[in-house]
Formats: C-alpha cells, sequence, structure tokens
C-alpha cells in the first residue's frame, strides 16, 4: 500500500431524528429488530418477546428476554434527553412486566437520572441490574449511518460479572440448554439448516427468502412450534406489508397461516402445538420446522417472483 496516498475521513455525529424520525413508529420496532447492537453493548444476549406491552393505561416499548440467564429485560427508548416521565414508567413497568434488567435509552442523559439509576444499581440485589444507555448516530462522508450504544451507567463490578458468568459450567439456563440440545438435534436432522448457521440457546432462528427482503423465523416456545415472516436484518416492519402487497391475503391463504401482523407484529404466523419439554416429540417438531420453513421459501419467492416478472 502507498502510504503517501491514504485518505482519512472525519468521524461525524448525525442527530438522531435523521435516522429515525419517530420515536414509537420507527425507533422502538428498528431496535426491537436489532437487539443485537444493543445486547452487544451491554453484554447480553436478547431476544425480543413483543413491543408495546400493556402495562395498565400505560405501553412499555420493548421486552426481551435475556437468554443466557432465562430472565425478562425491559428496554424503554426515547429520542429526547432522559425526563421525570420515563423514569416513572420504567418502575412502573419493571413492577408489572415482572422483569429483573431494565434498559434504559435516551439521546442523553440528565445527571439526577444517572444518579436515580445508579441508586437502584446500589440499593437492589442480583438478579435485578439497571442500565442507561446513550444512543448516538455516526456517519464517516456519506456511508450508511452506524448505531452506537453507549453505556453510561450500569450494575457495579457488571464486567466482572459478565466474565465469571462465562467461566461457570452452568453458563446457560435449563431453558437455555435445552434450547441448545434442540437446535443441536435440528441441526444434525437438516445439515442444511445448520450450514454457517450452528445451532445456540436462541428460541429462534432465521431462513432467507431468496431476494425478496424477508425472512422465515423458526421458533420454538413452550408447548408449540411455528414460523414467521419478518423483514431481514436493517429493514423496518412496516415494509413487510409493502413487500408484500396485493399477494399477503394469497399468501396467508397459500401456506394456511394467520395474515398479521400479530400483537407480536408477526405476519403470515404459522403454529405446530407439541409439548417441546417432552423430547421424544423433538423429531416430529423439528421435521415440521424444516417442511415448513421450506414451503414458506418455496410459495413466497414464487409469488413475489411472479408479480415482479409481469
Amino acid at each position: 500500500m502507498d502510504k503517501k496516498n491514504l485518505r482519512f475521513s472525519a468521524l461525524r455525529d448525525v442527530p438522531v431524528r435523521e435516522a429515525w424520525l419517530h420515536e414509537a413508529h420507527h425507533l422502538t420496532p428498528w431496535l426491537a429488530d436489532n437487539l443485537d447492537y444493543l445486547g452487544e453493548a451491554v453484554g447480553l444476549q436478547l431476544d425480543q418477546l413483543g413491543t408495546e406491552q400493556r402495562v395498565g393505561p400505560y405501553s412499555a416499548d420493548i421486552l426481551a428476554r435475556d437468554i443466557v440467564n432465562d430472565r425478562k429485560v425491559l428496554i424503554e427508548n426515547q429520542l429526547e434527553a432522559s425526563d421525570h416521565t420515563h423514569l416513572g414508567q420504567v418502575l412502573t413497568y419493571l413492577a408489572g412486566l415482572e422483569t429483573e434488567v431494565m434498559i434504559w435509552v435516551a439521546i442523553d442523559f440528565r445527571e439526577e437520572h444517572l444518579s436515580a439509576v445508579r441508586w437502584l444499581n446500589e440499593h437492589t440485589l442480583d438478579p435485578f441490574a439497571f442500565f442507561a444507555v446513550k444512543l448516538r448516530v455516526l456517519q464517516i462522508d456519506d456511508s450508511p449511518f452506524a448505531p452506537l450504544f453507549e453505556v453510561v451507567e450500569q450494575p457495579n463490578n457488571w464486567e466482572r460479572r459478565l466474565m465469571r458468568q462465562s467461566r461457570e459450567e452452568g453458563e446457560l439456563s435449563a431453558v437455555g440448554r435445552k434450547r441448545l440440545e434442540f437446535w443441536t438435534l435440528f441441526t444434525q436432522n437438516y445439515p442444511e439448516e445448520g450450514s454457517g448457521y450452528p445451532a445456540d440457546a436462541a428460541s429462534s432462528r432465521w431462513r432467507g427468502l431468496g431476494n425478496t427482503g424477508l425472512v422465515a423465523v423458526q421458533f420454538v416456545s413452550k408447548g408449540s412450534v411455528g414460523v414467521f415472516v419478518r423483514p431481514d436484518r436493517g429493514v423496518v416492519r412496516e415494509k413487510v406489508s409493502e413487500i408484500l402487497g396485493p399477494d399477503a391475503a394469497r399468501l396467508a391463504q397459500l401456506l394456511g397461516a394467520e395474515l398479521g401482523p400479530n400483537k407480536n407484529g408477526a405476519f403470515l404466523y404459522s403454529k405446530y402445538v407439541i409439548d417441546t419439554d417432552d423430547r421424544a416429540n423433538w423429531d416430529e417438531a423439528c421435521a415440521w420446522l424444516h417442511q415448513t420453513a421450506i414451503r414458506y421459501e418455496e410459495v413466497i419467492t414464487a409469488e413475489l417472483q411472479a408479480d415482479r416478472d409481469v
């Protein structure tokens, strides 16, 4: 490389509303679909459980699960600086949703609110944990926007706790271990499903649907397995209706699926009720997941491609 011709550019902060114009309509669904960014910042593996979860007359932005420890995580996000209203809502949601971890995301935090989060961490015991996370958006020249989650308040000795947890033999919860065993069997039975996508302890796996911009999500839960459609990473949930377009109802009929979106924002939702606690049912559950996802891929890609070819 010719060092004399090295070119450098400046990294700049972008106003967050250039990325997300509206908190509830844009930021919350984007964050719910891209929890890996936030999870990496706080050191947790997060799996979405739902958005706009009702607690009395209020709605919590995002409810997630800490996969490793099998505990609920409340995520409250703002496109403004922290305020007293959101602090009060966070405490209300913690009790109403029986969550143990709170992650408060805002573009800036007032010192009194950081003090409140710090006080909660100092006066509560494990497994409770409270985070204040500052949201920034960065860009170099005309590059795509890059989200940055900066942890400004967290539990005492949090990094040390994560290191200790990773060394412990029983790192996964009972639920996490069972999911890992289930997906391990799944990829053994259907090796093509595991190509480049090793088994893990998550509740779901993704399967691309050609070049449609959609993915089929295969999931396992207590008492059922299922498949539904969501946008690929980086695509807002509202795009699903636009992509499916006038084919949506026909696709639901062909697949025998619920069109949606349901309360968790899932489209073309199919569920197979089966006792997933009984390992004797796992082969059957895996077969249903595999065959159903293949059918989703065949039907959806064929129908949408036919429209594009017209």
